[in-house]
């Protein structure tokens, strides 16, 4: 009883600190927007999160829970498998590829693999507008190490270490970082409480042959060396701090129909504070329809409502493979399209 109590006590103060952090930016008026490195780690992976508003902290509960929060992958029974890809505006491609292994009393053990390309593009100076004949790639990866355990059988915590790299053209960074969550099942009616900490870790800072120059010390000068080897000093930039909290709930349970909702609060060290929230129908655990809306009171937001579907299918005994899709509106930049397919057994 004391337990529940102080599990119930840290998800208030969570969410009293999210509320006064929410009114410090209204005061401030001041989002941070492209103030941080490695952006790509607030890109949402999981094709049913994503159908679903990304509103999914305390809904995780399959492989992409290793994205949104690491205690979920406490609830995956056996292996779980999961490979995502997302039709990125700007024709950028992103994958997520999350494998689970849940070790009975010894808790789950998980391992994600992102990665972001742009393809090739032309390198272009002053001098040759039209191109060099030369081109450059910018690459986006992070792998995780993660770990999770339920310790009652209603509360779960799980930790998901993990490795960042970026390059573009000759330079790259890297960078060491760390996701942290939360699941709570309460007594009223099964409705689940999660709160993540994503993004905790180093700073980043390009660096390569691309920041190698020749210099001109002084051009107003003839005569003298306009052509000495220097070497472009960069900035060190933080990682995207996200903070969330959320709560989810199924209303509906009647035989073989089953709706689930849910709500996320967030705070972001990059942007405003904002609301997502979804909703899931799942007929007989075989097929599922998904609608949500992102990024709610966020200002100056592109990204709105979403849409997803799934087919599950068991298949020899207790091996299911789950098919998803996901529609997000990105407004004046079209919108993007996920696909993903899940095997857990």
């Amino acid at each position: 009883m004391k337990m529940k109590i102080t599990i119930i006590n840290t998800f208030v103060l969570s969410i009293l600190l999210a509320a006064s952090l929410f009114g410090q930016n209204i005061i401030t008026d001041v989002s941070k927007r492209g103030t941080t490195a490695a952006p790509f780690l607030s890109i949402g992976q999981g094709t049913r999160a994503t159908g679903m508003g990304s509103a999914f902290v305390a809904l995780a509960d399959d492989p992409s829970a290793l994205y949104w929060n690491p205690a979920g992958i406490a609830k995956v029974n056996g292996v779980g498998f999961i490979v995502d890809h997302t039709l990125w505006i700007a024709d950028i491609n992103y994958n997520f590829l999350g494998l689970t292994y849940n070790l009975g009393d010894f808790g789950t053990i998980g391992v994600s693999f992102t990665t972001s390309n742009i393809g090739d593009m032309k390198v272009t100076t002053v001098d040759q507008p039209d191109g060099t004949g030369e081109t450059f790639t910018a690459n986006d990866a992070a792998f995780s190490v993660a770990w999770a355990i339920q310790l009652t059988e209603n509360f779960s915590i799980g930790f998901n270490p993990k490795f960042v790299y970026q390059s573009i053209w000759k330079t790259s960074s890297t960078a060491i970082a760390i996701d942290m969550g939360v699941q709570y099942v309460t007594p009223f009616d099964g409705m689940i409480l999660g709160m993540s900490i994503s993004n905790f870790g180093t700073k980043m800072k390009l660096e390569g042959n691309s920041a190698l120059v020749l210099y001109d010390p002084d051009p107003n000068s003839s005569g003298n060396n306009g052509n000495i080897p220097a070497y472009l000093q960069t900035d060190d930039w933080e990682l995207p701090l996200n903070f969330r909290v959320g709560v989810a709930y199924e209303p509906v349970k009647i035989d073989q129909h089953k709706v689930a909702v849910a709500f996320d609060a967030l705070h972001l060290s990059d942007n405003y504070e904002s609301i997502n929230v979804g909703s899931e129908y799942t007929f007989d655990d075989f097929f599922s329809l998904r609608a949500g809306y992102k990024s709610m009171f966020l200002k100056d937001s592109e990204e709105s409502f979403s849409f997803g579907a799934g087919i599950k299918q068991f298949l020899l005994g207790n091996v299911a493979i789950q098919f998803d899709y996901a529609y997000q509106d990105f407004g004046r930049l079209n919108n993007i399209q996920k696909f993903s397919l899940s095997i857990t057994f």
